[in-house]
């Protein structure tokens, strides 16, 4: 090649160069957020978009290799990751703070969005303008709730496995809004998993409640919340049916025999730590009880 071809050459080769850094530099004002989505998806990417690597930055082969070969993975597999709870105790290690303190505003959007991920539930710190004082916090044990008047241990369990249970015994006096039902007779089966699935949070803490406790007290009532120990990533789908627990016993809220124990908090002087939301289930179509990562 001679040395004005060889020049001609260089100057072309720059021009384009300043051409593509100029389109460069147009794509990502425009689409960087995408553009960085798509780098890190590089199994779903090489499907006639040789172009847009270009456009980004140069790509080894090993990776068009990965690219290509992932075009035979199932669709199904390569939308989702795979949620365990270990991979969700792993998420919310990074995203709590390092001692139970109340949570800041930015901290409960993200752990929100990472256990609706997991869940499949809408969750939400404030529902209908409304919220407790806390979504972070340490739980003790709670007894039993009288279901209806005259409900004592020996009648309070349908099976030989929940006996087991008994020894919690039964709170001497009613829950925050009374009996479930009116008698025996009239317990139904909604009734006996409100108050198998129960926890007990401060009403009386919550924001607003000296002005308004009557609106306060009719929307905490067995409203459902998702709680969740964040150390095992055990979770259960639980009602407010009880006040409390005291402040001055260290303790954020209660959970009943059977939700401590499927959280693995059956000790109550422990005190550990949960994370508890809001569940939007206007239809009350989401059961209590235990629930498994999606």
């Amino acid at each position: 090649m001679s040395s004005k071809k060889l020049t001609q050459y260089t100057h072309l080769k720059k021009l384009w160069t300043k051409r593509l850094r100029q389109v460069q530099k147009n794509v990502y004002a425009k689409h960087g957020d995408s553009l960085v989505w798509i780098n890190n998806s590089a199994q779903k990417l090489l499907v006639g978009s040789t172009g847009l690597f270009l456009l980004t930055q140069p790509v080894a082969t090993s990776t068009l290799a990965q690219a290509t070969q992932a075009q035979n993975t199932p669709a199904q597999a390569l939308e989702k990751p795979q949620h365990t709870s270990q991979t969700l105790v792993s998420q919310l290690a990074n995203q709590l703070p390092a001692i139970v303190n109340p949570l800041t505003q930015k901290q409960e959007d993200t752990i929100i969005q990472t256990l609706s991920n997991y869940f499949n539930l809408r969750l939400f710190a404030q529902l209908e303008n409304k919220s407790l004082n806390r979504t972070y916090g340490l739980i003790g044990a709670e007894q039993h709730l009288m279901r209806y008047p005259g409900d004592v241990i020996t009648t309070h369990f349908y099976t030989q496995a929940d006996t087991r249970f008994a020894p919690s015994g039964v709170a001497p006096g009613r829950g925050a809004w009374g009996y479930f039902a009116n008698s025996k007779e009239e317990l139904t089966e909604a009734d006996i998993e409100r108050e198998k699935w129960y926890i007990a949070v401060p009403t009386f803490l919550s924001p607003g409640w000296k002005e308004d406790p009557n609106s306060l007290y009719a929307f905490f009532k067995y409203r459902k919340m998702l709680v969740v120990n964040p150390q095992n990533g055990k979770a259960v789908i639980a009602d407010i049916a009880d006040a409390g627990p005291a402040e001055w016993t260290g303790k954020h809220l209660g959970g009943s025999p059977e939700v401590m124990d499927y959280l693995e908090r059956q000790d109550g002087s422990e005190r550990g730590p949960v994370l508890y939301f809001f569940i939007d289930d206007p239809g009350d179509t989401i059961r209590l009880g235990p629930i498994q990562v999606q």
